[in-house]
């Protein structure tokens, strides 16, 4: 795992751009698995200002995202359809059609991760994908406990993730008890991951990812045993 330290958010942002930036530049149809939250915010920020100044194009882009919570529309201000088309994917030349997320409104839930599965497999191994870090050590929304060969599928959400998630809903009760989500297994076969880790509130968990056993009770602690792992943090570990 490569480590690199970051004075602060902002910093944290730009240095993530310029990875992601230079992922598309270097392959023409380049695949990105993107995550949501406040972390990657600046980052989206600052991909926009590079498509606006002309330096950078998604028109050969494709994106898968990590996950999607369970009963939420893509127009309702909380899923991360929403999250993504106004964060992103509005205000670039990415074709919308190339940019997946797990539909938490279908029918049949299951099958939804199962079709999800299979489009990343039909278009390709991702090049690229960004995660964060829950502070019970959770990516995606692969919760403690989670196994390391689970791909694409349902959870149920901790309490203390949705209490933490809480702060963009009305209230707790109002967060989603259900997600869908990419798999410990699915996310390890990317090429190459970019880990964004922001916070001292988050030190003590990231220093059991880094420097801690492997364990499904520490989800992120796989991340140990991936050949090509950039961690960005404003923490000193």
């Amino acid at each position: 795992m490569e480590i690199i330290k970051v004075k602060d958010s902002d910093e944290l942002g730009k240095k993530a751009a310029e990875i992601v930036a230079a992922k598309i530049k270097e392959q023409n149809e380049s695949i990105l698995g993107l995550a949501t939250g406040s972390t990657p915010e600046k980052m989206y920020a600052n991909l926009i200002e590079d498509y606006n100044a002309g330096d950078l194009s998604f028109s050969n882009t494709t994106t898968f995202n990590l996950d999607e919570y369970a009963g939420l529309a893509s127009d309702h201000p909380n899923s991360y359809r929403y999250y993504m088309d106004h964060n992103l994917f509005n205000h670039i030349d990415i074709e919308k059609q190339k940019t997946y997320i797990p539909n938490g409104t279908a029918n049949d839930l299951e099958a939804e991760c199962t079709h999800f599965e299979e489009l990343i497999k039909q278009t390709g191994t991702i090049d690229l994908q960004l995660i964060g870090l829950g502070l019970n050590g959770h990516i995606g929304f692969n919760e403690p406990g989670t196994s390391f060969d689970e791909r694409t599928h349902v959870v149920r959400l901790k309490q203390s993730t949705r209490a933490v998630n809480a702060r963009f809903f009305p209230s707790l009760n109002d967060v989603p008890k259900l997600a869908l989500t990419m798999g410990i297994a699915t996310i390890l076969e990317a090429k190459q991951i970019l880990f964004l880790v922001q916070g001292e509130h988050k030190a003590d968990i990231l220093k059991k990812v880094v420097h801690g056993d492997v364990t499904e009770d520490v989800p992120a602690s796989v991340l140990q045993t991936h050949p090509n792992v950039i961690l960005l943090t404003d923490i000193d570990i």
